[in-house]
């Protein structure tokens, strides 16, 4: 802290530990630490290949004019009258208005940037370093009824409820302490901007997201992290199951090459449909009427959802539903008699019906809305009962939901464009006071950046065929494979899929013959018996190979599957494990429906990768000519986590790492997968030395070994890694841990070698898109900018590699933390641009390097082997308090080094 500071804003003073106290002594796992910590490198410069193209971007220019200020960060703390911390998200904001509302002057007339938790802000200190305030709210949980209170007792002619109601509305007292935390400048974000980042940029960065989501809330926005979504039908779309789609605002401050800027996007989240509770639920299951509801998945489904009720129109939090049917659920309803209170046991339809005349058609037999507490329920009949508008729905969507909301949810560029424009002058940023105090002032155009577009990489096919691709795009029409595999003893499963088997594989055989691929006749055509067709999945499975054990005479090298259902079939899993761990034979799904020479080409393509062939090459690849890495051996990998879906808290996170082999090519790889702990996103299996063996168990070993034995016993002198799905705090640890660990993997097999590193993070996930001015299309494929819009220091640019056909391009976010190896710019990103061009089983480039693509299809193939969702509601976190992991099964040596995922 420098000299100039008051004494007033320096912190409060540590407390004081009583003498009697045990420090507790937290143990770390020690990580052996070489050296200095890594940080992200600074950029090398700018690349300059390819055509120019002007281009727009939704980032839009902001002025800061006020530098010489601080931000004050405050700790809140908020108790009800007793004591009591209060618990949960929610009432924090209003506590907050009406202290902002009672105690101004107190405040020194200062706005305030609460982020709706513990920390708020202001600019300029408050008038002490620790406030206390006491505030009155009418509760609106407070007026939930008490277990013996009667339901809804609001208009009842009854005096005693009247009463009764009068002091549920009681109010309730909070007591708010604002406690001085930290000073962050504004100086910090001009430093930034000129690449000099501290660590308080990043807090006051944060400090103006923060003022954006209270601007947002105080419009009465659904906010969901620096995404805003209004209340209005006009942006809702129904995608099935009771969910709507709701059309947001992504909004949030980025510091670039020319400035701070506001990165303004569409953004889509899902709610539940408003409205009555029996409707959204009989959507949710797709029932026929409210009788046919599982009420079990319907508690689940509507705990802690918001409701209001007729007539009253108050508003409730449901904690579960009444284990009768209202007209069998009794409850305790109280009446003044003569000197005593007395009570009576009614049900909770008689007392609707008779005592509120309220008129009841369909919920006599269904159970009724519970609004209390688990012991002190308060029930309210289902009809009377409507969900509150923008709550989020969190649970997975189905592959129709999803495939839905991306269809009602894309938006041509120029749309997309308008929609911005107006958000941005809709949301009125310049009248919020905090900006202003800021001096921030936001610009209303487009930023205007300088993109490049690289020539597409020239491809080898079969016959010595070269083929430059046009806009990403390319097909087999009269072009052969360039390494053809033969598919030679192998067999057809059929599990009950409708179709013409003999006629497909005749079709099959016909097709591989005019792309270069020899198919032999199969053994046989194993159909599944009519018996087990309604079988448990495991079982059918295990059925069908006592068929294929007795109609093969030898072992298959290749199983055909077909699928009855076309996506999420239960057999997937269980039939890919009992293949590939139990058995080592490559297999192929397919759910034929429309099968044409198009649908067994795509086909074909995936069984020649799987099986060792490649369908296409890179010129550069053939020849070898690839800068750097043509030129020394070189290890490409791709690394990725996926976690199970949100709200599934109980399943292992899935790990996967794949690894180029057979240099000098890039377009090979094997991959190696592990489970680890639940939502870890730090892979841990990397380097995993096994203690008293001397032996190192870790993913890395496998792939080293496998590229060695692959690439002419040479070890690689440079190795380049791709990481998806970190984000930019986890940078570092990027670096220092999983780095570190994937050099230790190197040392424990070879002291003395010290491979070179370039270490590439994507990022898909973020919001900043391209246009071109007065065209409608989307920018061309293999679009690059790496100016203007990006870091002021750090190495980073980005990548459209690959066509947009529908919807709004979202180009790839790379992030280059290391680069010992020293790639020129051009290179560099000539190399990104040639990896989306060698997966195997598309004719287009891709939108991100094919390794990283692998990697996910390895994570969930693999993931699929165990079917976690089986597990209890009670099971424990995987990795959570040292519960073990489940493990997955490891794959047969014979197939483990194929591209089993493709």
């Amino acid at each position: 802290m420098g000299s100039q500071e008051n004494e007033e804003c320096l912190p409060p003073p540590p407390p004081i530990v009583p003498s009697d106290v045990e420090p507790v002594k937290i143990e770390q796992e020690l990580v052996k630490k070489k050296g200095p910590t890594r940080v992200p490198m600074a950029r090398r410069g700018l690349g300059s290949k390819g055509s120019r193209l002007p281009l727009l971007t939704n980032h839009f220019k902001v002025n800061v004019s006020n530098t010489d200020g601080y931000f004050f960060q405050y700790s809140v703390a908020l108790f009800y009258e007793d004591g009591r911390p209060v618990e949960g998200k929610g009432s924090g904001r209003k506590i907050l208005d009406r202290v902002q509302e009672t105690y101004n002057s107190e405040l020194n007339g200062k706005d305030l940037a609460y982020d709706g938790e513990k920390t708020l802000f202001t600019i300029g200190s408050l008038a002490q370093n620790k406030l206390e305030f006491t505030v009155v709210l009418d509760d609106v949980t407070s007026s939930r009824n008490n277990g013996n209170r009667s339901p809804e007792a609001n208009g009842s002619p009854n005096d005693a409820d009247r009463k009764r109601v009068r002091k549920s509305f009681r109010s309730k007292t909070y007591k708010v302490e604002i406690s001085f935390a930290s000073k962050i400048p504004l100086q910090a974000i001009a430093n930034a901007l000129r690449g000099n980042e501290t660590e308080n940029y990043q807090e006051a960065i944060r400090v103006l997201d923060i003022i954006l989501r209270q601007h947002a809330a105080k419009q009465g926005c659904l906010l969901v992290r620096q995404n805003f979504f209004h209340n209005d039908v006009n942006n809702f779309t129904d995608v099935g199951g009771g969910v709507l789609g709701v059309r947001g605002l992504h909004s949030s401050f980025r510091t670039t090459q020319s400035g701070l800027s506001l990165n303004i996007d569409v953004s889509t989240t899902m709610i539940v449909r408003p409205g009555p509770v029996v409707d959204f639920l009989i959507a949710n299951q797709n029932a026929r009427d409210p009788f046919t509801l599982d009420w079990a998945k319907s508690k689940r489904t509507l705990k802690n959802l918001r409701i209001k009720t007729r007539p009253t129109n108050q508003e409730y939090k449901i904690t579960g539903l009444s284990d009768l049917p209202c007209r069998e659920q009794m409850f305790t309803l109280k009446k003044k008699g003569g000197g005593e209170d007395e009570s009576e046991e009614i049900t909770v339809y008689d007392y609707f019906v008779n005592r509120r005349n309220i008129t009841l058609q369909y919920s006599a037999d269904l159970p009724c809305i519970n609004v209390g507490k688990p012991k002190r329920p308060t029930y309210v009949p289902i009809e009377l009962c409507e969900l509150v508008s923008l709550q989020r729905y969190t649970k997975a969507l189905s592959t129709l939901q999803r495939s839905s909301l991306v269809e009602k949810s894309r938006q041509k560029p120029q749309e997309r464009m308008k929609v911005l424009s107006d958000a941005l002058r809709t949301s009125n940023y310049g009248s919020e006071p905090m900006l202003r105090d800021c001096g921030i002032s936001i610009t209303s155009g487009f930023t205007q950046v300088d993109g490049r577009v690289l020539q597409a990489p020239r491809l080898k096919f079969g016959n010595g065929e070269d083929f430059n691709p046009r806009n990403g795009r390319w097909n087999f029409n009269n072009k052969k494979i360039v390494q053809p595999a033969k598919i030679t003893k192998w067999a057809v499963v059929n599990f009950s899929a409708r179709c013409d088997v003999q006629g497909l594989v005749r079709d099959l055989i016909k097709c591989g013959r005019m792309k270069g691929i020899q198919v032999e006749p199969p053994f046989d055509v194993c159909e599944e018996q009519n018996t087990f067709r309604r079988s448990p999945p495991v079982v059918r499975v295990e059925k069908m190979f006592e068929i294929i054990q007795s109609k093969l005479p030898e072992p298959p090298l290749f199983l055909l599957c077909l699928l009855p259902e076309r996506k999420n079939s239960e057999l997937y899993g269980p039939w890919k494990k009992k293949n590939l761990a139990e058995f080592g034979i490559i297999t192929q799904c397919i759910a034929p429906s429309r099968v044409n020479d198009q649908y067994l080409t795509n086909v074909l393509l995936k069984i020649n990768a799987k099986l060792g062939g490649m369908n296409s090459l890179l010129g550069v690849e053939h020849s070898p000519s690839i800068p750097i890495v043509s030129k020394a051996p070189t290890l490409i990998l791709g690394m990725d986590v996926s976690h199970g879906s949100p709200g599934q808290s109980d399943i292992p996170s899935i790990a996967a790492v794949v690894s180029s082999r057979q240099w000098p090519l890039i377009s090979k790889y094997r991959a190696c997968v592990r489970t680890q702990g639940s939502k870890v996103e730090m892979i841990d299996n990397l380097f995993k030395p096994v203690p008293d063996k001397k032996e190192d168990e870790g993913i890395i070993r496998e792939l080293l070994i496998d590229f060695y034995t692959s690439s002419g016993n040479r070890k690689p002198d440079n190795i380049i890694i791709f990481r998806d799905g970190v984000s930019e705090s986890q940078f570092n640890q990027v670096l220092n841990i999983e780095l570190s660990q994937i050099i230790e993997a190197c040392k424990f097999l070879d002291d003395t070698w010290n491979p070179k590193f370039t270490v590439i993070v994507a990022q898909k996930n973020h919001h900043t898109k391209f246009f071109q001015p007065g065209a409608p299309d989307n920018v061309p494929a293999g679009t690059v900018v790496d100016n203007k819009i990006c870091h002021p220091r750090n190495y980073d640019f980005y990548m459209c590699a690959h066509a947009g056909m529908i919807g709004t391009s979202r180009p790839t976010h790379y992030h280059v933390l290391l680069d010992e190896i020293g790639f020129s710019p051009d290179d560099l990103q000539e190399l990104v641009h040639s990896l989306s061009y060698v997966y195997q089983r598309s004719t287009t480039a891709i939108s991100v390097v094919a390794p990283i693509c692998y990697a996910h299809l390895a994570a969930s193939q693999v993931g699929q082997f165990m079917k976690f969702e089986d597990r209890s509601e009670t099971a424990s976190v995987p990795g959570a308090n040292g519960s073990p992991v489940p493990q997955l099964p490891k794959l047969r040596e014979n197939v483990c080094n194929s591209m089993f995922f493709v």
